[in-house]
C-alpha cells in the first residue's frame, strides 16, 4: 500500500494570476513590505488562520511583557486543567503584590472563577494560584510555560513568573506573544472571557460577589474586537495583547512598551484591514476530485480538503493554488486517510497548506467480494445462458 506514495505528483492551478502589470508590482511590494512605523518599542500583526505577519516592527525582539504573561497561564489552565476543579488557595496567592482579585488563604474558588479573575482583573494573585494548581509549584509551572510556548514556535520566550511582575530573564517577543494568543484564541472559553467588559465571580465568606472588569478599551471604542490582554508595569511599559474581526478576516496583534497602546492597536488593525482581504480556496470538508482506486469496490474515491484552505491576500491579488496528490490509490484506505495536500501561494511563496484526505473507505475486491458478487449476479447469468 506504500507504493503509491511515490506515484504523486505535483500540480498547480492557477486561480487568477492576469493583473496589470502595475498592479502586480504594487502587490509584491506590499507583500514583502509589511514592515512598519510605530510608536511601539515592538509589534507585530498576524491572521488568525494562518499565522501570517501582516505587519510588523521589531518583532523579534525579546522584551518583558508584564501581564501579557497571563494569556499563556490561561492556556495552560484550559490545556491542562479541569474547569469544574476547585481550588484551595495556597500561602503563596494570598498577597502577591499588584493587581488582585484578593483570594484569601485556603478560600476556594474554580478554576473557571481564576480564569475570569486572571484575564479580566488580571489578578495576580489567581496566576499564582492556577500555577500551584497544576503544576504543584510556582516554578514547574513556569518550565511547563516556557516548554509549551517553545512547541507552538516561540524562539525566545522564557518565563520566570506566571503574571508577569519583573523578574531578570521573564521576557518574550511580539510575534511569539501572538502566536501564544492565536492558540489561546482556539478555546471558546478563552474567547468569551477575553471579550467580556464586565462579569462576577464568587466571593467566599462574603454575601456578594466579585465585580470584574476588563480595562481593554478596545472592547467599547473598536468595531469587531474580540479582546484580549492587557499588561502594565514600569519595567516593561504598557502592553497590549489585541484582535478583532472583519469582513472574515480574524487579526491577532501585540504592543510592547507602547505609551498610545489603544490608539496604536487600532492603527495597526485599521491598516491591516485596509491593505489585505481574506481569501477562500476550499472549505473544510471540500471535494477537489476524484481520484481512480485499484482493486477496489469502487472505481472512485472523493478526496477532500481536510481544513479551511484560506489566507490574507494584498488587496486586489490573487493566488495559485497547488494540488498534490497521487494518479491512483489503492483500495483499502479508510475514510479521513492523509493523501495529499494543498498549497495557497502568492508570487511562489506558501501562503497556507492543508492536508488533504480520503472522503469515503473503499473496500478492497477480495476473494470473498468476487463470490458475493458471482452468486449475486447469478440468476441473471443463468438467465442469460438460458436464453
Amino acid at each position: 500500500m506504500k507504493g503509491w506514495i511515490k506515484q504523486i505528483r505535483r500540480f498547480a492551478l492557477v486561480l487568477c494570476c492576469t493583473t496589470l502589470s502595475f498592479f502586480h508590482s504594487q502587490a509584491r511590494a506590499e507583500t514583502a513590505g509589511n514592515v512598519v512605523h510605530t510608536s511601539a518599542k515592538a509589534a507585530v500583526l498576524i491572521e488568525r488562520t494562518t499565522g501570517n505577519i501582516l505587519l510588523c516592527a521589531n518583532e523579534n525582539a525579546p522584551l518583558p511583557m508584564a501581564s501579557t504573561t497571563k494569556v499563556m497561564t490561561a492556556l495552560m489552565a484550559l490545556e491542562l486543567g479541569n474547569l469544574d476543579d476547585v481550588v484551595t488557595v495556597g500561602r503563596n496567592a494570598y498577597g502577591v503584590p499588584g493587581t488582585s482579585i484578593y483570594l484569601s488563604m485556603g478560600e476556594q474558588i474554580t478554576l473557571k472563577d481564576l480564569l475570569y479573575g486572571l484575564l479580566m482583573a488580571s489578578g495576580n494573585d489567581a496566576a499564582v494560584a492556577i500555577a500551584e494548581h497544576i503544576g504543584g509549584d510556582v516554578d514547574t509551572f513556569c518550565r511547563m510555560m516556557t516548554e509549551r510556548a517553545a512547541e507552538l514556535g516561540c524562539q525566545d520566550t522564557v518565563f520566570i513568573n506566571p503574571h508577569g511582575l519583573p523578574a531578570d530573564g521573564h521576557h518574550t517577543t511580539a510575534y511569539d506573544l501572538a502566536l501564544i494568543a492565536r492558540e489561546a484564541m482556539n478555546h471558546p472559553l478563552f474567547r468569551e472571557i477575553v471579550s467580556t467588559s464586565r462579569a462576577s465571580i464568587p466571593w467566599e465568606g462574603r454575601s456578594y460577589n466579585r465585580i470584574l472588569n476588563n480595562k481593554n478599551r478596545l472592547l467599547t471604542d473598536y468595531e469587531g474586537a474580540t479582546g484580549i490582554k492587557t499588561g502594565y508595569t514600569k519595567a516593561a511599559g504598557r502592553c497590549l495583547v489585541f484582535g478583532a474581526q472583519r469582513d472574515g478576516m480574524e487579526v491577532i496583534g501585540v504592543v510592547l512598551c507602547c505609551g498610545d497602546w489603544f490608539d496604536e492597536a487600532a492603527r495597526l488593525m485599521d491598516t491591516g484591514f485596509a491593505k489585505y482581504d481574506f481569501f477562500t480556496a476550499l472549505n473544510e470538508g471540500e471535494c477537489v476530485r476524484q481520484i481512480p482506486v485499484v482493486d477496489g469496490v469502487a472505481q472512485t474515491v472523493s478526496v477532500v480538503a481536510g481544513d479551511l484552505l484560506a489566507a490574507p491576500l494584498p488587496k486586489g491579488y490573487l493566488p495559485a493554488m497547488e494540488l498534490e496528490l497521487p494518479e491512483t490509490l489503492p483500495a483499502g484506505l479508510p475514510a479521513g486517510e492523509a493523501v495529499g495536500a494543498a498549497r495557497l501561494l502568492l508570487d511562489g511563496q506558501v501562503l497556507h497548506s492543508v492536508p488533504l484526505l480520503t472522503g469515503d473507505t473503499v473496500g478492497q475486491r477480495d476473494y470473498g467480494y468476487e463470490l458475493k458478487r458471482f452468486w449475486r449476479l447469478w440468476p441473471n447469468q443463468a438467465e442469460e445462458m438460458a436464453q
